[in-house]
């Protein structure tokens, strides 16, 4: 065991394994980051994780224009794995789609999947950005996991082959003001937050027809779809998750 050294603030997320000794390459925007951006040298020591094997502290090797190495010296936090916990929802515009990854990074979504509905106004998305601002929500609240952004898939495909074992948290505009109590085991769940439109009649019915589903209400309000999001999530962890 290492002797214990001061902890560094700056905090950056590899795509490596990360082990006691274990040398890490650093990518040209990395370097630049830690050896531009926060003036860091050899000898300062950054903290690492790469979403599965905990939080490392690191020693910088070498440091240069385009690159460096880093090597883990200890372990300075275990692998925190979120609960089992998907959030599937409309994208909408794109800050807002941005705000809503971001907040279910930061509140325990195990993976975030965009989906498309009737009513859904984006057309596309880009699963890398996406992903990157999971990234950063997690590099941001200490989090040692990252949140998986799915690709956007059609509503009416995933439910055709969901789990019969995950619940289906279902959050309509028509539940403001009724719908169920959330309780039960914590367990696989999802959440399902609609479209700035909501979701059409047909979609409805799809759902309403599943044994998993469990319709719940956010409120006497009709909220927006990222305040949606948050509220749903909240409601979750606090009933089910890991606030519990």
């Amino acid at each position: 065991m290492l002797p214990a050294m001061k902890r560094t603030k700056v905090r950056i997320y590899v795509e490596h394994p990360l082990g006691e000794g274990q040398s890490i390459a650093l990518a040209r925007d990395q370097a630049r980051y830690l050896f531009s951006v926060m003036r860091l040298a050899v000898g300062d020591l950054v903290a690492v994780f790469n979403g599965s094997d905990g939080e490392w502290e690191a020693e910088i090797a070498s440091a240069g224009k385009r690159g460096g190495v880093l090597t883990c010296r200890v372990q300075s936090a275990a692998q925190r794995n979120p609960p089992d916990l998907w959030l599937l929802f409309a994208p909408i515009k794109k800050a807002r789609t941005d705000f809503i990854v971001e907040k279910a990074a930061e509140m325990g979504a195990a993976r975030i999947m965009p989906v498309r509905t009737e009513f859904t106004v984006a057309e596309r998305i880009r699963r890398d950005r996406l992903q990157v601002h999971a990234i950063e929500a997690a590099k941001q609240c200490g989090e040692t996991s990252v949140a998986r952004v799915d690709e956007m898939s059609a509503l009416a495909r995933i439910l055709e082959t969901w789990p019969a074992d995950r619940k289906l948290m279902f959050c309509d505009e028509m539940f403001a003001g009724k719908g169920a109590t959330l309780s039960g085991p914590s367990g696989p769940w999802a959440i399902l937050i609609g479209p700035e439109g909501g979701f059409s009649e047909a979609e409805r019915r799809m759902i309403g027809a599943m044994p998993q589903v469990v319709s719940v209400s956010l409120g006497p309000r009709v909220l927006r779809a990222d305040t949606a999001a948050v509220a749903a999530m909240t409601l979750w962890q606090s009933s089910l998750g890991d606030w519990t």
